[in-house]
């Protein structure tokens, strides 16, 4: 495995947090989860469980670790995670931001002890700045970020973009940032601080509409499953069911006109390139949207391909999970010790082959071997 001799250790909550060590996870690296002694993270309760033993989220975003349950208001407890750290190479964490500091776990603190160590940190709106002490979450940060104000149909509120885009995101930077440090540290010898969070995950997020606002000074609107920048390109009702058009280039936009049986519009002023059909996007989305209307998905779906003009039926979360494509993927993994819990697996593969998924996601309080026992245990 990639990282089998790293050696990982999170104090984690819900998503993004446990979702940074889960990548880490999934490329070999051991993780020890600190929890609260007696409840645990939070996510265990969130949603349908499985045998009592914590719920589907929580599995799909802790497999592959050991859990140690410790009361970190406990003197004893907080003596064996710091043994724990003497061992480890990464700190992960995502509580409140001060949390760690005010036990004396802060980065300037563990720095002086344990040099190598990597101490990577996930906030809800950054390291400095006026709400640098604020707590946060998902939906508040696609609020304060501005990914909701673009999301949604022109004519309705905004809404929350359905996946957890600045949990996972922000995960996934803080994954990229403690690669790096590792990287750094074999160079160097030393570890550092490695911070990110939901708020700067959702600004990067906006990188599409922030661009032409920071050219232009118009600020985004709400455009639906439409693109700003391309035309024609989005949904588009069929006889039977929805497809997704994405014409994405002039050359895409040449093969789509004679599919659709309109040489014309490659005549018509109005088209000749991108610029121009976004400028009259209402009238030629208008026709492809009658056109479409007249036959069904899969007539549409199988012109679209042979014409070599990107398309996509417009698929539900079970859909896409049983679809032949995912299958051959193999990216939904079950663990050896746990054949009832399927979960998505790392979206990498080395080699030809995904990092297997090793072991579910750990009960409360398995600590790994040779670790100093929680006091009350």
């Amino acid at each position: 495995m990639l990282l089998n001799d790293v050696k990982v250790v999170e104090i984690g909550q819900a998503f993004a947090g446990p979702f940074a060590s889960q990548i880490l996870a999934h490329l070999g690296a051991e993780v020890v989860k600190v929890e609260r002694a007696g409840d645990g993270d939070d996510a265990r309760r969130w949603g349908p469980s499985f045998d009592g033993d914590g719920s589907a989220i929580f599995h799909a975003l802790n497999g592959s670790k050991t859990s140690l349950a410790l009361d970190l208001k406990d003197p004893d407890d907080l003596a064996a995670l710091r043994a724990v750290l003497t061992e480890a190479d990464v700190l992960v964490h995502n509580l409140r931001p001060g949390a760690l500091a005010r036990m004396g776990l802060g980065p300037e603190d563990l720095a002086k002890d344990l040099p190598r160590l990597i101490y990577a940190e996930i906030s809800a709106f950054g390291h400095v700045g006026p709400m640098r002490d604020q707590p946060g979450y998902e939906i508040l940060a696609q609020a304060f970020g501005g990914i909701m104000s673009t999301t949604g149909e022109p004519d309705r509120d905004p809404v929350r973009c359905g996946p957890s885009l600045c949990d996972f995101g922000s995960g996934m930077w803080l994954a990229i940032g403690i690669l790096a440090a590792l990287h750094r540290r074999a160079a160097t010898g030393r570890g550092g601080l490695v911070q990110t969070s939901l708020y700067e995950t959702a600004l990067t997020w906006t990188t599409i509409q922030a661009a032409p606002y920071l050219a232009s000074g118009e600020p985004p609107a709400r455009s639906g499953a439409s693109h700003v920048l391309i035309a024609p390109y989005g949904y588009f009702e069929t006889a039977t069911d929805p497809i997704m058009l994405a014409c994405a280039s002039d050359g895409i936009f040449r093969r789509l006109a004679p599919a659709l049986d309109r040489p014309d519009w490659l005549e018509d002023p109005r088209f000749k390139d991108n610029a121009a059909r976004v400028t009259h996007r209402a009238t030629l989305e208008g026709q492809v949207a009658e056109i479409f209307a007249a036959r069904d998905l899969s007539h549409w779906f199988e012109v679209l391909n042979a014409a070599g003009v990107p398309c996509s039926p417009v698929n539900t979360v079970p859909q896409a999970l049983a679809h032949p494509q995912a299958e051959a993927l193999g990216i939904l993994q079950t663990p050896p010790d746990r054949p009832d819990v399927t979960a998505l697996g790392l979206p990498l593969s080395f080699e030809g082959e995904r990092p297997a998924l090793r072991s579910a996601a750990p009960r409360l309080g398995s600590k790994p071997e040779n670790t100093p026992a929680a006091a009350g245990e």
